[in-house]
């Protein structure tokens, strides 16, 4: 459902909008006869025109406009942010049209029984070994090796280096005292295997030739030679299971390997469990969605869109990149972009309404107590005091609606007849 409002804020309201707005630039103002920053609102609106405050004024005009249409009971319930449209605007009044989208209706289907299967959690002995591995490589020992040892994939060659093209050395092309383990694939196919054999003081040029997908247009899919000089040779040595080595692990309850093993096993167990349950939560929440009817409006699936966009960001600037470079690198535009967003926020959306049409449907509520202990729970689990975590969250509501969203899920989750399957079945014993 769409609907229109329009919304006029007049009188002293629109005003003190106004006066706000000139508030906030007054210190950057200056005008002949006048202190920079004590110019008087009169003055300023006499000189330069009230309507020179009329955009900033706007900004704050459209939040209070829309928070007194949201708390009209006869306004519809919006699902996404509405379009606005300025009907007037004055020194005495300013007039907006909101058009407002409602959640579409939705005809639930079956929610309950589903058969879907479960995968069971189980850890193999690779995966307990791979993770070992993770641990004993950081505290790894680098050893420099003497000077007639030979280059082999999985030892460490201190080099300088310097490519050319066409004789030409290439900007970002040279290096010195670079550490570089043979077989890690950091440098380009080719470089890292023409060092095997070399030992320490052996010079050679190394022909390679940039990938075709390389970022650089200069150098992408040409040949190029990297003139390299061995300085040492080194070895990663893995460390022994000693009294040491768990004493610098500081693990509670871990002073062998035995234990270790144990320790890893279950926190590989407790992270698969929460992926099989999240997993299985989703494969129920399919196989809803695809019982039931209804149609998301545009509008939804736009803001939906930009949230995931805005997440997407998020992730690039915790890796040190932004969402332009980005767009840049894959040589697309944010419209492009966004388009391939769109079956995932159409899911998203879709596990949305079927969670409120079951919460409806159910008639679930969360009582005073209920959210009192949620509330308690949830700040114990990151450590916080209860009215910490309160001001953390911001919305009390939000938490409320998250503790409905649980209770919604418990209905689609439980109680289902199928029987568990294991996720991968094991060639050994786990523990040996």
């Amino acid at each position: 459902m769409k609907k229109s409002y329009s919304v006029k804020l007049e009188g002293n309201e629109w005003k003190d909008c106004l006066k706000e707005s000139y508030n906030k630039k007054k210190k950057d103002i200056k005008m002949d006869g006048f202190r920079k920053g004590l110019v008087p609102y009169e003055i300023y609106t006499k000189k330069a025109g009230v309507e020179s405050l009329y955009m900033d004024a706007m900004d704050l005009a459209v939040d209070k406009l829309y928070a007194k249409l949201l708390s009209d009971p006869e306004t519809i319930t919006p699902a996404a942010t509405p379009s606005i449209d300025i009907k007037n605007i004055t020194e005495h009044e300013v007039e907006v049209e909101f058009t407002l989208v409602s959640s579409p209706e939705v005809k639930i289907g079956k929610y309950k029984n589903l058969g879907v299967k479960k995968d069971k959690v189980e850890v193999t002995d690779e995966e307990i070994e791979h993770e070992l591995g993770h641990i004993r490589e950081q505290y790894a020992e680098v050893r420099t090796l003497d000077d007639k040892t030979v280059l082999e994939n999985g030892m460490i060659a201190v080099i300088d280096f310097e490519g050319f093209k066409d004789g030409v050395a290439f900007k970002g092309g040279k290096g010195s005292d670079y550490n570089l383990e043979l077989g890690s694939n950091t440098f380009i196919p080719g470089f890292e295997e023409a060092l095997v054999g070399l030992k320490k003081g052996d010079k050679k040029d190394v022909n390679v030739t940039f990938p075709d997908n390389y970022h650089s247009e200069e150098l992408k899919g040409k040949p190029v030679v990297f003139k390299v000089e061995i300085k040492e040779v080194k070895q990663r040595v893995m460390p022994e299971y000693n009294k040491e080595f768990f004493e610098d692990l500081n693990i509670e309850g871990v002073t062998s390997e035995k234990e270790l093993k144990n320790y890893i096993k279950e926190g590989i167990e407790t992270e698969k469990a929460k992926q099989v349950e999240d997993e299985y939560l989703f494969k129920c929440l399919d196989k809803v969605v695809e019982s039931s009817t209804f149609e998301i409006p545009e509008e939804m699936t736009n803001d939906e869109v930009n949230r995931l966009t805005r997440e997407f960001s998020e992730k690039l600037r915790y890796q040190g990149l932004n969402f332009n470079d980005y767009l840049k690198f894959t040589n697309s535009k944010e419209e492009d972009f966004k388009k391939t967003l769109v079956p995932e926020a159409n899911k998203r959306i879709g596990y949305r309404l079927m969670m409120d049409a079951i919460v409806e449907k159910e008639k679930l509520e969360v009582s005073d107590e209920e959210y009192e202990k949620g509330l308690e729970e949830a700040a114990k689990n990151y450590g916080m005091k209860k009215e910490d975590f309160l001001k953390e969250i911001g919305n009390p509501d939000l938490f409320r609606y998250d503790l409905l969203m649980k209770k919604a899920m418990k209905v689609v989750t439980e109680g289902n007849s199928a029987k568990e399957t294991k996720t991968k079945k094991t060639t050994k014993k786990s523990e040996k």
